[in-house]
Parts: structure tokens; C-alpha cells; sequence
């Protein structure tokens, strides 16, 4: 077999990697875009619903699906067709979030029981959905570079900041129009809409024709990954690599090898998200009292913590502050434990400037640390095992939102 030659091989794995990390970030803000436009509107959704707890209530029927999706899919990640399972996930975001823009035109934007079990529905579909991309796409990016893996979460984090933002345009341009609140809702929506039915093309036209996506996907069926064998198929790669993982399959660590090797990873992953979870959104919507800015005060601190924590997340980008020692990871993480008492005590007797320094600072350390974790944690692993090792991560960040939302429930005996 001939050997490649070193300087070819390093151009080919650079070519098209701006365009990958692209592509990655805007996948990333297809993952989360249309959660994050349900909890972004929850003002409308309280005026519809306002004894139901909606945005305590959808949190938590979304990560209780998205959990039990993504413990299916880390038992089998490795015989599951990653492209089928992206493919699916981006496309039941698309129709589910059309069902809601269509459920609000059906019923003219009424309340009561029946449409808010249909709401339920649907945001128990995002759910099923999240594990589908979330899981699948980390684990896929993580069997390539770092940079693909902070492109992806710094997505997840701009789709935050951009619905943020976008609610905020909205809520001003049609506040003092009749049903205003409901326009701008349903506007919000179709744009999720939109944005789900681009990433469908992207992932399915373009990401997978950059050569350095060809490149690490070879090589990861190389090294014994079966993952990749659709993705490579569906650009007419068919190959050596198929053939040698046939016959020469080469031994992998197994995903409880991996977890222990991991587990401090793991339980940082797990407790970053806990502690953002228990307090972002259902505690900023509940929980902050009443203050002269009305409505727009928690829909004013959401987009500050979704801003920070896409800040926090390009902030790794600049090796000097980024942190690898794991002995500081773990100690950074339970450190943020100390924020729950200090948003406790803001709450009761602290002013709309000291709340919103702190959920600057949950947002920054929230975007922060969890690409410190996700970027360092595959390096050094085969590719079937760092496919492996981004779902078991991801498994552990769901776990950590569902514990963090189902927390957050104690605030109301508070």
C-alpha cells in the first residue's frame, strides 16, 4: 500500500477547515435553536397559560426526553448510522417547530388545558430531537479537531444570544399592537423554522463534501469506526477503509473504560449544567420579584446570560487563559456552587445591578468551562473511542440539565 506523502496529507486535512468550523457553528445553532426559541417566548406563554408554571414545566419535559433518547444512543452509539441519526434529529426540529406555528394559527393564539398538552407534545419531540443532534454531532466532531467542537457549542451559545435578542426586537416593534405579543411569538418561531430547514441542507450537502471532513472521517473508519461509514458512502467513498475495518478490526477501550477515565470530566460536564439548569431560565422568569422594567426584566436577564455564555465559549480560543490542568477544572466547577446563595440573597435584598453581574458571570462561566471540558477531554483517543467518549459526555451534560431544571423546582418552596 502506498505511504502518503506527509505534506500532501497535512494540506489535505487543513483544506476546507475554516469552512467545516462554519458549518459547525451553524449546525450548532440549528441544535438548540428551536429550545431555546420555547423558552425564549415565555412571556407569551405565560399570558397564555399563566397557572400551568410553562417555562419550569416545558424545561422539564424536554430534558426528561432528551435524557432517556440519549441513554438509548450511548448504549448503542457505536452501531448507530450517525448520519441517520443527525439527518433525523434536524428534521423533526423542522417539524416540530412548524406544528407550533401552525398549532398557534389553528387555535388563534387560545389558551387552556388541551393546547398546552399539545405544547408538551411538541416540546417533548424537541427533546427526542436534542439527543439526536446533540449527541450525534459531538460525537462526530469530536473524532475530528478541537476547533469543530468549540464552532458546534459556540453555535449552541450564539443561537442563545440571537433568540435573545431577536425576542427583544420583537417584543418592541409589536408592544403596542393588538395581539402583539402573539405576532412576535409566532415571528420568532417561523425564523426557527427557517433556520432548522438550512441546517437539513448543510449537513446533508455540504458538510460532508469538505475534504478535511473526508479526511477524519476516513480515518476514523481506519481506526475501526463504523459510525462513519454512511457519511462516507454518501460522498462515493467507499474504500480501503471499509475493507480494513472488515478485516482488521482494531481494539477500542469500551464505554465504561472510557467513563472511568473520564469521570472527573464527567462529573464536571454533569455539574456545570446542574448548577446553570437550577437557576437559568425557570428562577430568572419566577423567582427575581417585580421591578420597574415589568416584563421586559427576565427576558433582559436571559439574553445577558445567553450573551456571556456565548463569550464565555470563544474565550478558550485564546491559549493562555484557556484551562487544561484537570485538578483546576474540577475546582473551577464546584466553585459556582457558590452562586446559589448569592443569587438567593440577591433575590431577596439585592438590586437589578448585582443580579445582572451575576448572571453575567453564571453565563461566562457556563460557556467557559464547558468547552474547556468537551475540547480537552477527547484528546489522545482513537476515533471510535472519541465518538464514544462526546456521547457519554453529552449523556452526562443532559443528565446535569434534567437534575439542574428538576432543582430548580425548590426555588418555588423559597
Amino acid at each position: 500500500m502506498k505511504t502518503a506523502d506527509p505534506a500532501e496529507e497535512a494540506q489535505v486535512r487543513l483544506e476546507g477547515k475554516c469552512s467545516a468550523m462554519a458549518v459547525s457553528w451553524v449546525l450548532g445553532v440549528g441544535a438548540l435553536a428551536s429550545r431555546n426559541s420555547i423558552f425564549t417566548i415565555g412571556d407569551y406563554y405565560y399570558k397564555l397559560f399563566p397557572d400551568y408554571h410553562p417555562d419550569r414545566v416545558l424545561t422539564l419535559v424536554y430534558q426528561s426526553l432528551a435524557l432517556a433518547t440519549m441513554v438509548l444512543f450511548t448504549y448503542k452509539e457505536s452501531k448507530i448510522n450517525t448520519r441517520r441519526r443527525n439527518m433525523s434529529g434536524y428534521i423533526l426540529f423542522f417539524l416540530t417547530t412548524l406544528a407550533l406555528v401552525l398549532l398557534d394559527l389553528i387555535t388563534s393564539g387560545k389558551g387552556g388545558t388541551q393546547n398546552y398538552i399539545f405544547i408538551c407534545v411538541f416540546v417533548a419531540a424537541f427533546g427526542v430531537a436534542d439527543a439526536h443532534v446533540q449527541g450525534g454531532m459531538v460525537g462526530d466532531l469530536s473524532l475530528m479537531c478541537p476547533e469543530f467542537v468549540q464552532s458546534f457549542f459556540g453555535g449552541m451559545a450564539a443561537s442563545g444570544a440571537l433568540t435573545s435578542a431577536l425576542r427583544l426586537i420583537t417584543k418592541a416593534a409589536f408592544e403596542k399592537s393588538d395581539s402583539g405579543l402573539r405576532k412576535g411569538a409566532v415571528m420568532f418561531l417561523a425564523i426557527s423554522t427557517l433556520l432548522e430547514l438550512v441546517c437539513i441542507y448543510l449537513y446533508a450537502y455540504v458538510f460532508p463534501n469538505l475534504p478535511v471532513v473526508k479526511y477524519y472521517r476516513t480515518k476514523a473508519a481506519l481506526e475501526g469506526s463504523k459510525t462513519v461509514s454512511s457519511d462516507l458512502l454518501a460522498v462515493g467513498i467507499q474504500t480501503k477503509a471499509s475493507e480494513q475495518v472488515v478485516f482488521e478490526p482494531l481494539e477500542r477501550l469500551s464505554k465504561k473504560e472510557l467513563f472511568f477515565q473520564n469521570i472527573d470530566y464527567s462529573v464536571e460536564i454533569f455539574v456545570i449544567f446542574l448548577l446553570s439548569l437550577s437557576i437559568f431560565p425557570g428562577f430568572l422568569y419566577e423567582n427575581t420579584g417585580k421591578h420597574q422594567w415589568g416584563s421586559w426584566y427576565p427576558l433582559v436577564l436571559i439574553a445577558v446570560f445567553n450573551l456571556w455564555d456565548l463569550i464565555g465559549r470563544y474565550m478558550p480560543l485564546i491559549n493562555f487563559i484557556k484551562m487544561e490542568n484537570r485538578k483546576s477544572l474540577l475546582l473551577a466547577t464546584l466553585s459556582r456552587f457558590l452562586l446559589i446563595p448569592a443569587f438567593h440573597f440577591t433575590a431577596k435584598y439585592g438590586s437589578p445591578a448585582m443580579m445582572l453581574f451575576l448572571v453575567s458571570f453564571l453565563g461566562l462561566s457556563n460557556g467557559y468551562l464547558t468547552v474547556c471540558v468537551m475540547t480537552v477531554a477527547p484528546k489522545g483517543y482513537k476515533g471510535p473511542e472519541q465518538n464514544a467518549l462526546g456521547n457519554l459526555l453529552v449523556l452526562c451534560l443532559l443528565g446535569g440539565i434534567f437534575a439542574g431544571v428538576s432543582l430548580d423546582w425548590l426555588w418555588i418552596l423559597d
